[in-house]
């Protein structure tokens, strides 16, 4: 029998560590008892679970490529009342929750799933899934800050690992960079070039994975071709 939160992140609620947090806030119910502690496993054809008191039900899979807009929270909630990336998806039949993080003054490329296993691999540090950015710079880097940036930028919440870095294009006023790293820390590409004192004008997500963003247009999406699931289940080692 699955882990609960396993079981949570399969029937579409959200990311496998986002049910963890539900859980240990006790949000959910088995057999109508608060459960608060990881660990604990359900039997998916013979208990009751619910989320916020919603019975939760296995749904089919779903995988959405989205271009987010500017101005958009990446949340399924948000408190403050602002646009929601699920807004723009909210004539699906399924249950769907986005994929890492694009702050709100970002934009380009977001994957939306009910599918906790793939998002948590799209997620987790350890499988050093790349992401590419376009990058608007208030003015050109120099050779060195370029460097800096490939070799890794020591922030407050502790150095980033090395990425890839390239100019594309620049003058005095502006300057365009292109940039692939592994991580996903919030802001981070804002707070890595904000550290060498440049300010970033304008970010945008271009790919993840073999996923690219293409022809898209702001607040489009589309469902994952069956080559583009199969590939990207396949570098995240679920294909078997």
């Amino acid at each position: 029998m699955p882990r609960l939160q396993k079981f949570l992140a399969e029937a579409g609620v959200a990311s496998r560590r986002k049910c963890e947090e539900y859980i240990r806030a006790g949000r959910v119910r088995v057999n109508g008892q608060v459960v608060d502690r990881l660990g604990v496993t359900v039997d998916p054809h013979r208990d009751r679970v619910e989320v916020d008191g919603r019975e939760v039900r296995p749904e089919p899979k779903a995988y959405l490529m989205l271009y987010k807009p500017r101005g958009y929270v990446t949340t399924a909630h948000d408190p403050q009342g602002r646009p929601k990336v699920t807004d723009l998806v909210a004539g699906l039949p399924q249950r769907v929750f986005p994929v890492g993080r694009l702050d709100v003054d970002s934009e380009g490329l977001l994957l939306l799933t009910n599918d906790g296993e793939l998002a948590y691999r799209l997620t987790h540090p350890r499988f050093k899934v790349p992401k590419t950015y376009a990058v608007v710079l208030d003015r050109t880097p120099d050779p060195e800050a370029l460097q800096r940036i490939a070799s890794g930028i020591e922030l407050e919440d502790g150095p980033t690992a090395p990425c890839v870095v390239r100019l594309l294009r620049g003058d005095r006023r502006h300057a365009l960079v292109e940039m692939t790293i592994h991580e996903g820390r919030n802001r981070q590409v804002r707070r890595m070039w904000a550290a060498l004192g440049y300010e970033v004008k304008r970010l945008k997500r271009t790919s993840v994975a073999n996923l690219k963003l293409m022809a898209l247009r702001p607040g489009q999406y589309r469902r994952l071709r069956t080559d583009e699931l199969r590939r990207l289940r396949e570098l995240l080692g679920l294909s078997k």
